[in-house]
């Protein structure tokens, strides 16, 4: 069975994860201006965004876990990497966990960070030598050139992207338009806090290492993703707004079923790269950090907190016992 069978079915949850949403994969900024990243022009470090307040939740909020030594204090909170500004999910129970936290633990310290993105963008996502338009029919084409429209591009100036980087460009696309946004997600309200605060900010994985997760896919592999895309193209906003729903309102139970069993169930091998081997990983980093002393607040995207293979999973398999926050 194709990569392209596999996803069809879930290509929204596909783009929720490639966006730091369901891939968990904080790259969206990476993507967001693709522009930017298909010319060669020097890279400008973008300014810190101040801290900003967040809209309260309705209800109890998004879920919040804690693991706890006699020294140490863990919290695990799962994020959406973009959302709309509107969005309530402010909760006190969330800010006195990461008031209290000694340091921030994100998937990538930083990634909104396009002048550290750009030159991983141009290494893995461009490939000049092979136009994107020559691996597709006129038709599809047709159907890119006007996916790209919808970001001040065109087919043609895609031509060097690689597919995969194709694919999460035009994912995005009807989410912005829709009005979600990195700025307003979770991760650099978090990161903002952390800085205004003067507490460290640390990482579980780097750009680098989650970019080569997208771009190990064979290029037959990539090309279905990206026809995928493009069909699904019109819906890519409606799972993305039930995921955010579910995640505002501490619904773990929807997240799973929503962005966590449609990628098992149409990819093993997607399923295995994008969520389990990184939440095993992070757990083994989540270990390593009870042997010391303090308190942490770990904020992952949201799939990565729900389901069979979930990190609490994963932890409470090992002995580690894992609460729900009060």
């Amino acid at each position: 069975m194709t990569l392209k069978k596999r996803l069809k079915s879930t290509v929204s949850t596909l783009g929720r994860m490639t966006l730091g949403v369901t891939l968990g994969l904080g790259l969206a900024a990476a993507v967001i201006s693709p522009v930017h990243a298909q010319v060669a022009t020097p890279p400008v470090a973008a300014e810190a965004p101040a801290a900003r307040a967040v809209p309260p939740a309705e209800g109890q909020g998004p879920a919040l876990w804690v693991v706890k030594d006699a020294d140490s204090t863990l919290y695990l909170f799962g994020t959406v990497h973009l959302l709309r500004p509107t969005t309530g999910w402010g909760t006190q129970r969330v800010d006195a966990a990461f008031d209290s936290a000694d340091q921030l633990i994100l998937e990538i310290a930083d990634p909104t960070d396009q002048a550290a993105m750009i030159p991983l963008i141009q290494q893995y996502g461009l490939s000049p030598a092979t136009p994107l338009t020559s691996l597709l029919t006129a038709e599809e084409v047709t159907a890119l050139d006007a996916a790209a429209q919808t970001i001040g591009l065109t087919a043609a100036q895609m031509d060097p992207f690689r597919p995969w980087f194709a694919a999460l460009t035009i994912a995005i696309a009807p989410l912005a338009k829709a009005g979600y946004a990195m700025d307003s997600g979770v991760d650099p309200i978090f990161k903002a806090r952390a800085e205004a605060a003067g507490k460290p900010i640390n990482a579980f994985e780097t750009a680098d290492e989650q970019i080569r997760i997208l771009a190990g896919f064979s290029e037959e592999d990539q090309l279905d993703f990206l026809r995928s895309t493009l069909e699904e193209f019109e819906d890519a906003t409606v799972e993305l707004d039930r995921l955010v729903a579910a995640w505002a309102a501490g619904d773990v139970a929807g997240i799973e079923t929503i962005a966590v069993q449609p990628m098992r169930e149409s990819s093993e091998e997607l399923y295995q790269a994008l969520l389990v081997r990184r939440n095993t990983n992070w757990a083994n980093q989540i270990q390593t950090l009870l042997e010391g002393s303090g308190t942490a607040f770990i904020a992952v995207g949201a799939a990565h907190l729900a389901g069979d293979d979930s990190v609490q999973e994963i932890l409470e398999g090992r002995g580690v016992e894992v609460d729900v926050a009060p």
